[in-house]
C-alpha cells in the first residue's frame, strides 16, 4: 500500500506536531497511525480485511476534506469539530444530511483504532500459549461489536478462528523474532493510548461519540 503522508496536527490538545509512525512524538497524527493500522492490517491477509478495506475509504474521505475548498477546517481534530458543530455539519441524530462528514468518518476511524489498540495488548501482554483468535474476538467484542449488526459480528468473529498461534502471528508482523515484536509493542503501543485518548477527550466534550 501507497504510504500517506502526514496530515493531521494536535497541538491544542497534545502539544507539539504530529509525525510518522513508530518511534513519533507523544503527540502523534490520527490519520499517520491509521495508515500504518491500514498496512498492518493488510499484512495479516483477508482476515482483517474487512477492517483495513473500511480504513482505507475513511482516510480517503478525509484526503478529500483535506484538500476540497473548505481545506484551512481541516488542519486538525479540533478545527474540524469547531468547524463542523459550528456549522451544524454533523448529522446528530440520524445520518442523513452528512453522511461523510469528517467527525463521523473520523469516529469510525477512531472506534476502528481502539479495536487495535486492545488486541495488540492482548498480544503484547498474553502468555506464549494464548489463542490469537479469543484475544481478537475478546477485542472486537469490546469496541468494533457494538456498532455491527449481527451478520457482520458473526462472519468477523468466525473469520478470527484461522488466526495463527500467537508466536506466528508476532514473526508476522515482520520486525524480527517474537519477542523483538513484543519490544515493537512495548514502544508503539503508548503512541497508539495517547492518539485514541486525545479522540476520544475531544469527541467527549462536544457530545459526537454515538454519531449514527
Amino acid at each position: 500500500m501507497r504510504r500517506r503522508r502526514c496530515c493531521w496536527n494536535t497541538t491544542s490538545l497534545a502539544g507539539g506536531g504530529w509525525s510518522g509512525a513508530r518511534g513519533v512524538s507523544p503527540a502523534t497524527r490520527p490519520t499517520c497511525i491509521l495508515s500504518a493500522q491500514c498496512r498492518f492490517l493488510n499484512s495479516l491477509g483477508t482476515i482483517f480485511s474487512f477492517i483495513s478495506k473500511d480504513v482505507v475509504t475513511k482516510l480517503q474521505i478525509m484526503d478529500q476534506l483535506r484538500s476540497g475548498p473548505q481545506q484551512e477546517h481541516y488542519s486538525s481534530l479540533q478545527a474540524m469539530v469547531a468547524y463542523e458543530v459550528g456549522n451544524q455539519l454533523v448529522d446528530l441524530e440520524r445520518r442523513s444530511r452528512h453522511p461523510d462528514s469528517g467527525c463521523r468518518t473520523v469516529l469510525r476511524l477512531h472506534r476502528a483504532l481502539r479495536w487495535l489498540q486492545l488486541f495488540l495488548e492482548g498480544v503484547r501482554t498474553s502468555p506464549e500459549d494464548t489463542r490469537t483468535s479469543v484475544l481478537c474476538t475478546d477485542s472486537y467484542n469490546a469496541s468494533l461489536a457494538t456498532y455491527h449488526p449481527w451478520i457482520i459480528r458473526r462472519a468477523v468473529t468466525v473469520a478470527f478462528c484461522a488466526l495463527p498461534t500467537r508466536k506466528v502471528f508476532l514473526e508476522s508482523m515482520n520486525v524480527g523474532s517474537s519477542e523483538q515484536a513484543v519490544e515493537m509493542l512495548d514502544e508503539a503501543l503508548p503512541f497508539i493510548e495517547r492518539v485514541y485518548n486525545i479522540s476520544q477527550k475531544l469527541y467527549a466534550e462536544h457530545a459526537l461519540l454515538d454519531l449514527p
